[in-house]
């Protein structure tokens, strides 16, 4: 069994934010980075800017910050490079300390070594690449040649083509045809079309193309894809020609290489260019060897050196917040810090100073403020989810009722009533317990996925929800849309009156509650009867008994919000809200909504089947209890005596409490100012008695004011304003947020339809089926059944519900005594820095 733990003394708990104190460090200068990287480890200390008007670039350790971040480059660097190689990464989960200020030298020089290493090899594997790339370019272009020469040698036609390509004034006298000129070269398939097309307009058709794919992709050396290129060979004639296509392969980016005309020439290039590349590959072997290598060693520790740069960086950050004394040998900082591990932090600043061998101890001094400390709840991995809840919708104040702890319960238990099915909370729940007991696998492998992430986080809550709406769903009796019978049901229709010819002759068929032998007359021992899963009347009857328990738990549990801020209030030593606001809105909330619930449970509990065609409207008998209106009717005779005096008594007490609200609280603050305004005044009279000057005696006394009682006046106003707004708030937000708690049961009836839709639309239809076949159907239908069962009703009816919760916890419950008008606790933590860092990775 879970037990919370609830303190409201001076230790701090859940309950309340823990006591905070604003403290001032003093800090050697030769040991300041050490204390603070004590603290940093610790995680229990948030540091004031001392320095908010003074840019960044010209604080004192600017210098350190940027030697870090371009440590940091490096290092983002070489983790580029060896993500690029698919290298994983060593991550041994050790936490190393923050290394000492000469450490980072050492750190500077091994980053830098790295770097040019890593970027000499870089570039050198890329002049090799693209020498490769230009032979095996070469290679393909006097392969593909030689197939164009070979078939131009064996083709007849080509003197004819060539007479008609240089035109009539190409032919000599003596009839041979010039000789033509050619450029070989690649480029990307994908601009074939359009290059040939220009080739052809600029050259007005004076050119031969002929291209040929590469059937293998060759590999882009700058960005390491792969692309797929084409060989092409134009012949012309003239230079004015060869400049034409030299421009327009330019323009195109195709690579033009030289090609012998001879056979010969072609044959003795293509084995040296083969040679070459097998050069090629073996120096590119090695070197990628020696790169891997590199990468190898430098991902064994580029995860710790990443925290020890991370580490120094925000230690050199924080030191740039203090202030330096006129000595320059000392620094000065502002801080919040628990008061209970003050111990602590005086042990941390204790070792800081004795690592960096300094001779006077650090000193921590506590100081008097005005000003709000921040709010820091203490809280483990089970309660973090339920308080990120509530501070989604705002911090609580310093030291204000926190509702996280009644959160944890009451969050679950109100999902539950939305999402009432015990087949559905079984498997939130089964999936909720693998996640808790495989949760440190889990968070080895560190998933990208930031849905599943999302759920991860919420194992907790979610293992809450589907127990309590597995417990919800028993009491509903409601199990994937079906009942379950184990106890036997409390209807028992005699075989007399319903023989087995009227039940095959009749398809509807009444029982009667106020027959013994109908009924039993007693309730089913568990939750609801199995016989009301086959009435006709079920929507009918689950809808007054749900709309019943949601008010109920809805009133109950504003109800309780109400008395939690009469918590805050004596907390606060608040009395005049007290008597000026928890009563009147007790008062209040109890004459409406506490006199609904009595009607309920007396209509429940003293009003049978016998008595049901008198048993009275709830919501026209609160109408009438406002309208004074109270109609003779023939089952008048029921109404309990002094009901009607009870029902005036109360609507007199919740006319008087709006006035009460509303007025009773800016008068007593006004008295209270003018009382102060007197006492003030004859304290000036006493002074001028004893011989001072006027003059001097008021000039004490607004020094001894410091102006407050001119603000109090100033905020006079403001007070009868929020009072104001106050009072309709909390009137008109009764009755609403009563209505709004009906969630609950349009939520429960429209989860528990749309099972009984797909069940009956789906899988019912297997059933339905006999012999072999029906096998075979459920083995068919079940699959897109527990398919839809999963998506519409575990997650999206699940995240509609949740929604709903949300909205009842910010709204209709912390309203009642929640102000959230606080700020968190943002302690200087190593741990913090770094988990940030690896989730923007």
């Amino acid at each position: 069994m879970m037990k919370i733990t609830i303190i409201t003394g001076g230790m701090g708990s859940l309950y309340r934010s823990e006591e905070m104190a604003s403290c001032q460090l003093f800090l050697q200068a030769e040991a300041a980075y050490a204390c603070v990287s004590e603290l940093g480890e610790l995680g229990l200390v948030q540091f004031r800017d001392l320095n908010p008007d003074v840019n960044a670039f010209q604080r004192k350790f600017v210098n350190e910050v940027r030697r870090c971040e371009e440590m940091e480059r490096k290092l983002r660097f070489l983790e580029k490079e060896i993500r690029k190689d698919e290298i994983p990464m060593l991550d041994t989960g050790d936490n190393p300390d923050a290394p000492a200020p000469r450490e980072m030298i050492d750190l500077e020089a091994t980053f830098e070594k790295l770097e040019n290493e890593m970027k000499e090899v870089n570039a050198n594997a890329e002049a090799l690449k693209r020498n490769y790339l230009d032979l095996t370019e070469l290679k393909h272009i006097l392969r593909k040649t030689q197939t164009f020469f070979d078939e131009a040698m064996s083709d007849q036609g080509m003197t004819e083509e060539s007479i008609v390509l240089l035109g009539e004034e190409a032919v000599k006298t003596s009839g041979q045809p010039l000789r033509l000129g050619f450029v070989a070269g690649v480029i990307l398939r994908e601009r074939i079309p359009p290059f040939e097309r220009m080739l052809w307009r600029a050259c007005r058709g004076n050119v031969f193309l002929r291209q040929t794919e590469i059937l293998t992709p060759l590999e882009d050396p700058v960005t390491g894809d792969r692309v797929h290129k084409s060989v092409f060979i134009i012949f012309f004639q003239g230079d004015q020609l060869k400049s034409r296509v030299k421009k327009i392969c330019e323009g195109f980016r195709a690579t033009l290489y030289p090609c012998p005309e001879t056979q010969a020439e072609r044959r003795e290039m293509s084995l040296g260019v083969t040679t070459r590349i097998e050069d090629l590959n073996t120096i590119l072997s090695q070197t990628q060897d020696h790169r891997h290598r590199v990468l190898v060693a430098a991902a064994k520790d580029i995860k710790v050196w990443f925290i020890k740069v991370r580490k120094i960086k925000a230690v050199y950050h924080t030191l740039n917040m203090l202030n330096l004394d006129v000595t320059q040998k000392c620094l000065i900082s502002e801080c919040w810090c628990p008061i209970r591990d003050l111990e602590k932090i005086q042990m941390a600043l204790r070792r800081g100073t004795e690592r960096s061998g300094g001779s006077v101890p650090s000193i921590l001094n506590r100081m008097e403020t005005k000003e709000q400390p921040p709010t820091y709840n203490c809280t483990n991995k089970f309660t973090k989810v339920f308080q990120d809840i509530v501070d989604s919708y705002g911090v609580a104040g310093y030291r204000e009722v926190n509702p996280a702890p009644f959160t944890i319960v009451s969050f679950p238990f109100l999902f539950s009533l939305m999402f009432g099915d015990a087949g559905h909370g079984t498997l939130m729940l089964l999936a909720a317990i693998a996640m808790v007991v495989f949760e440190k696998r889990i968070l080895r492998q560190k998933s990208d996925n930031e849905i599943w992430n999302m759920f991860f986080d919420g194992r907790y809550i979610i293992l809450l929800m589907g127990a309590f709406s597995l417990y919800a769903g028993l009491m509903y009796n409601d199990i994937f849309s079906k009942s379950i019978n184990i106890f036997g049901s409390v209807w028992h229709p005699t075989s007399g009156e319903f023989s087995a010819e009227i039940i095959k002759t009749h398809k509807d068929l009444t029982l009667d509650p106020t027959n013994d032998t109908d009924y039993r007359g007693v309730p089913y021992p568990f939750g609801m009867d199995p016989a009301w899963q086959l009435s006709l009347n079920k929507i009918k009857w689950l809808n007054s008994f749900k709309m019943k328990i949601s008010i109920i738990f809805g009133v109950g549990q504003m109800f309780f919000g109400v008395v939690l801020s009469l918590q805050n209030h004596r907390f606060f030593k608040d009395s005049i809200s007290i008597f000026c606001e928890f009563l009147p809105q007790v008062i209040f909330l109890t004459c409406i909504f506490g006199y609904l619930i009595v009607l309920i449970l007396h209509k429940w509990i003293a009003i049978d089947a016998t008595d049901a065609g008198c048993a009275p409207s709830l919501l026209i008998g609160l109408i009438n209890m406002f309208l004074l209106n109270y109609p003779e009717e023939p089952c008048s005779s029921r109404v309990p005596p002094g009901q009607k005096g009870l029902q005036s008594f109360l609507l007199i007490l919740i006319i008087l409490c709006v006035p009460w609200l509303l007025v009773l609280k800016p008068y007593i603050l006004k008295r209270r100012y003018q009382a102060t305004q007197q006492k003030s005044s004859s304290r000036l009279g006493t002074s001028t008695e004893d011989g001072k000057s006027a003059e001097d005696a008021i000039d004490g006394a607004i020094q001894d004011d410091s102006h407050g009682q001119y603000e109090e006046e100033l905020n006079l106003l403001e007070i009868v304003v929020h009072q104001c707004i106050h009072t309709i708030e909390y009137c008109l937000g009764c009755i609403s947020h009563t209505a709004s708690y009906l969630r609950l049961w349009a939520l429960s009836l429209a989860h528990a339809e749309l099972s009984e839709v797909l069940w009956n639309m789906v899988f019912r239809v297997a059933l339905k089926v006999d012999g072999y076949l029906g096998v075979i159907s459920i083995y068919i239908l079940f699959t897109p059944w527990a398919c839809l069962t999963i998506a519409i009703l575990l997650l999206m009816e699940a995240l509609s519900a949740f929604l709903h919760t949300l909205r009842l916890h910010w709204i209709e419950f912390q309203s009642k005594f929640y102000k959230g008008d606080g700020y968190l606790f943002d302690p200087f933590s190593f741990d913090k820095i770094i988990e940030s860092r690896a989730d923007e990775v």
